[in-house]
């Protein structure tokens, strides 16, 4: 018995965490509020998409500031099929039924698959791309994206959509981190995540060893993309009002300083940057006008004495390869 416990122990801390969220939030006892409940998501939502983020900057040592048009790409078709197709023909949005959850889920599916393919047709064109090139391409598909929605019509235009039904909920988001976080850990450690690496240390002695550096750079990419996707369809739903300016250049702005800030080459880095970063910002709402400020002050402090983030390359136990 002692054996099976050690075994799955970072198992049974997940669902006592999970349970201890879930009782803390009942309406009999009411320590956890539904703003607390909402932050906890959030938190959620951004290490997912800051750990999607450095398989790209930190573990393939490219550099990518457009993961919130990936965000939006995901958010937008998401509620495509769960609101606004349905306000265009005059009906109720999906409730919270099993049918409902259905189409919520196939949406963000949906949403997800065309974000990546997004990311792949970027890619194409431009990951033989290095350094500051490849990061102007990033930031100005991320403003395309936007662009492009704010002159849609359909798509709610200026305006934004309103009317979002509130499918998000925390068990959702806790089982999507966890397994959003493990799948890409899974895929760091496999062999290409050691490509990936490679190709981070030297490019050249990457092909020379006979990696296919652009594949792999297309390949990590794309996931990328398609996770950030993932989240974006879920955010919305979370929201329930989504507006262009919600992925403008600051949103992938504050992913790229949770990265550098917790460190860029590891996952723990990542998580501990997304949950200090979305944290802080609530704990001074207000002053909320110098968030920005605040952060790049932060960042700057941290790259000065902790040029390699929080965690440099460090890991938590249970993200280390076993």
């Amino acid at each position: 018995m002692t054996r099976v416990l050690k075994k799955h122990k970072f198992l049974l801390c997940l669902i006592s965490v999970y349970l201890l969220i879930q009782i803390l939030s009942l309406k009999q006892i009411d320590i956890l509020s539904s703003y607390i409940i909402q932050i906890i998501m959030f938190i959620g939502i951004n290490i997912v998409m800051t750990v999607s983020l450095g398989m790209v900057n930190g573990f393939t040592g490219q550099f990518s500031i457009g993961h919130g048009g990936f965000m939006a790409v995901g958010a937008y078709t998401s509620i495509f099929f769960t609101t606004i197709i349905f306000q265009l023909l005059g009906m109720d949005p999906i409730g919270r039924t099993i049918g409902g959850y259905a189409i919520f889920f196939l949406s963000v599916l949906i949403g997800g698959c065309l974000a990546g393919v997004a990311g792949l047709l970027i890619g194409l064109p431009t990951l033989h791309l290095k350094g500051d090139y490849l990061a102007i391409v990033t930031m100005a598909f991320g403003e395309v994206i936007r662009t492009i929605i704010r002159v849609s019509e359909p798509l709610g235009g200026p305006r934004g959509v309103s009317g979002v039904p509130a499918m998000t909920n925390f068990p959702i988001i806790f089982i999507w981190t966890v397994v959003s976080v493990w799948l890409m850990r899974n895929f760091l450690w496999s062999t290409y995540g050691r490509a990936s690496r490679a190709i981070r240390d030297s490019e050249i002695a990457a092909e020379m060893i006979g990696i296919n550096t652009t594949k792999q750079k297309m390949i990590v990419f794309t996931i990328s993309a398609m996770f950030a996707g993932f989240s974006g369809g879920f955010y919305a739903h979370i929201l329930q009002f989504v507006h262009p300016d919600s992925f403008t250049f600051m949103k992938s702005l504050e992913y790229l300083i949770y990265l550098y800030i917790g460190g860029a080459n590891s996952i723990s880095g990542a998580m501990t940057g997304a949950v200090i970063f979305t944290i802080v910002p609530e704990l001074f709402r207000e002053f909320q006008n110098w968030r920005m400020v605040l952060y790049s002050l932060i960042l700057i402090i941290i790259m000065l004495f902790r040029p390699n983030g929080i965690m440099g390359e460090r890991e938590f136990g249970f993200i280390k390869r076993r």
